[in-house]
């Protein structure tokens, strides 16, 4: 096998490891469905709409930094229970910064959304 073919071949796995983990927290997390409910309720929006080429690139930025925000909530929680099973106000304080994150994303997205939608919702 030449030297690109191992390249790719490797990248290959590591899209695979990449679709395991989502498809994972698709299945298990909750916050993770409403994630969903909003990226599609957005995208409808956007497509009824017909919003601007550079509305789309300010909303996908937006509902972009939601989702990986959760993501790594979600695998900072798993690797805290790994390491530290046991009550600790430490594991605490990280969740609980995490999960702000998560909320200071959302609450940005929000914004975001609000500057795009709001002027096609007072043509009306």
């Amino acid at each position: 096998m030449n030297c690109f073919a191992k390249f790719l071949a490797a990248r290959l796995v590591s899209l695979s490891h990449a679709l395991n983990g989502f498809a994972f927290a698709l299945r298990t997390q909750g916050n993770i469905r409403v994630h969903i409910f909003a990226t599609i309720a957005v995208v409808t929006l956007g497509f009824v709409l017909g919003i601007s080429r550079l509305e789309w690139a300010a909303l996908t930025f937006a509902i972009s930094i939601v989702w990986v925000a959760e993501l790594f909530n979600t695998a900072l929680e798993f690797l805290c229970d790994i390491v530290a099973p046991e009550k600790s106000n430490l594991v605490k304080n990280a969740k609980d910064i995490a999960a702000a994150a998560v909320l200071l994303a959302a609450l940005g997205a929000a914004t975001i959304g609000a500057l795009v939608f709001w002027p096609h919702f007072s043509e009306f």
